[in-house]
């Protein structure tokens, strides 16, 4: 075994392509000695003629070995130079041949490599770049607990510079309690750079074969307060909201009532008048201090308390509230369903109003809006017909706080798809066919 590797480590490449050489001008030399020998030469003619065919035999198989080594020797240092990372050498295409296209190929390899090198090292310089100025707080620890990557909002939050924290262990920066449990929840901490409401996010990684975790803290502190704020300004918004859809049709009918009252002489039915008017705003302030003191209580819609209803009750009721255009309603079968009166008030109401609204603005006092309610397969369907301009945005219709109304605040069918919803039923809207408007159709489960 010895002699078989110290042969084959005598007979390397270079070797071996000097003895096929050899062996390719062999037959020929051969040939000339026998020609030599056959005819009348003289001995020293012979021995000159040998001589120099055996320099010339043995220079050029000795120049065939030492082109393809220096070939090889070329390669090798250029992708020596590859390896390391060097792509500024490139290979002189002299020849034309199958060498020359060897070369070719690697001056092209080294090329690409040089513009994916390229190209990495501008991703990673954003990459730090992004990391550096991010309004959060980054750190990378390897297997040990050791600090090995931060960024300049970690180095405020943990008040070191990277030099220093480099290396740190996770308990000594007090960051340990955070490399365990959830990969991501929200907690109060306190640091040394900052206080408050935290979001932690928590990842593994693998860097050169190693197993690491990456910490992202971020503050919520603000975020939260802006948010609370935001929920407060939109609950007062659809409270004044429904409170204005329920005081204006009570201060129109109040005023209505204080005309009755003023004529002179009083009309014969005007107790009657009075009573039922009376009675109609008594109602719709108690339903609406119901709903305002719930949606209080709660800061959000309050759950339905279902009791029995007859549709024909709910409509005729809402109807009356509404004093700027006569609803024509056409009374559907007799139907009772299980709701809770005062949201649905407020459902239609929203949905009456805005049907008048839309009227109003295209036909002034001579349009209409009518109203009917019929059976379905999937339960009460209630109808409501304007002769308003249409929808111009179906898609922007439930979008809270979008409107088109001047004035308006965008909450109405928001809140009226909530309470359907909350009854499983649904409220939907869309141009009629055949006619100008658009049509509103409630849907509630019998």
């Amino acid at each position: 075994m010895r002699r078989k590797t110290s042969k084959k480590r005598w007979l390397n490449f270079e070797r071996r392509l000097f003895i096929l050489a050899l062996c390719a001008g062999a037959p020929a030399l051969i040939a000339t000695a026998i020609l030599l020998s056959i005819d009348d030469y003289a001995p020293g003619t012979r021995w000159t003629v040998g001589t120099i065919l055996l320099l010339a035999w043995v220079g050029f198989a000795v120049s065939v070995k030492e082109r393809f080594a220096y070939s090889m020797r070329t390669l090798a240092n250029l992708l020596g130079a590859l390896r390391d990372g060097d792509f500024s050498f490139r290979l002189r295409m002299d020849d034309r041949g199958s060498l020359g296209e060897v070369y070719a190929q690697i001056n092209e390899m080294a090329e690409t490599l040089h513009e994916q090198r390229l190209g990495a090292m501008e991703a990673t310089a954003l990459l730090q770049k992004v990391i550096s100025e991010i309004d959060v707080s980054i750190f990378a620890f390897d297997s040990g607990g050791a600090l090995r990557l931060v960024n300049k909002s970690g180095e405020q939050l943990i008040q070191l510079p990277a030099e220093q924290a480099m290396g740190e262990s996770a308990e000594h920066l007090g960051l340990a309690p955070y490399l365990t449990g959830p990969a991501s929840f929200v907690t109060r901490a306190v640091f040394r750079g900052g206080a408050g409401q935290w979001s932690v996010r928590r990842g593994d990684f693998r860097e050169s074969g190693q197993p690491h975790q990456l910490l992202v803290l971020s503050d919520i502190t603000r975020p939260l307060r802006e948010e609370e704020l935001h929920a407060w300004q939109r609950l007062v918004r659809v409270l004044g909201h429904e409170i204005n859809n329920s005081l204006t049709p009570v201060k129109s009918l109040s005023s209505s009532l204080l005309t009755l009252v003023s004529r002179e002489p009083l009309p014969e039915d005007w107790q009657e008048d009075v009573r039922s008017g009376l009675n109609v705003i008594s109602n719709r302030c108690d339903a609406l201090n119901r709903f305002t003191g719930a949606y209080a209580r709660l800061a959000r819609l309050p759950q339905p308390k279902p009791r029995p209803m007859r549709v024909a009750e709910w409509v005729d009721r809402v109807v009356r509230l509404e004093q700027r255009l006569t609803v024509r309603v056409t009374a559907g079968p007799e139907v009772t369903i299980r709701a809770d009166p005062d949201q649905l008030d407020q459902l239609l109401i929203n949905i009456v109003r805005n049907a008048v609204d839309a009227t109003l603005e295209r036909m002034g006092e001579r349009g209409a809006v009518s109203l009917e309610w019929r059976e379905s397969l999937r339960g009460v369907e209630i109808l409501v017909d304007d002769e308003g301009h249409g929808i111009a945005n179906p898609a922007n219709l439930f979008v809270p706080f979008f409107t088109t109304k001047p004035g308006g605040s965008g909450i109405g069918l928001f809140l009226s798809r909530q309470i359907a919803e909350a009854h499983a039923g649904t409220v939907t809207l869309k141009n009629r066919t055949g006619a100008t408007g658009c049509r509103a159709c409630i849907t509630l489960p019998l």
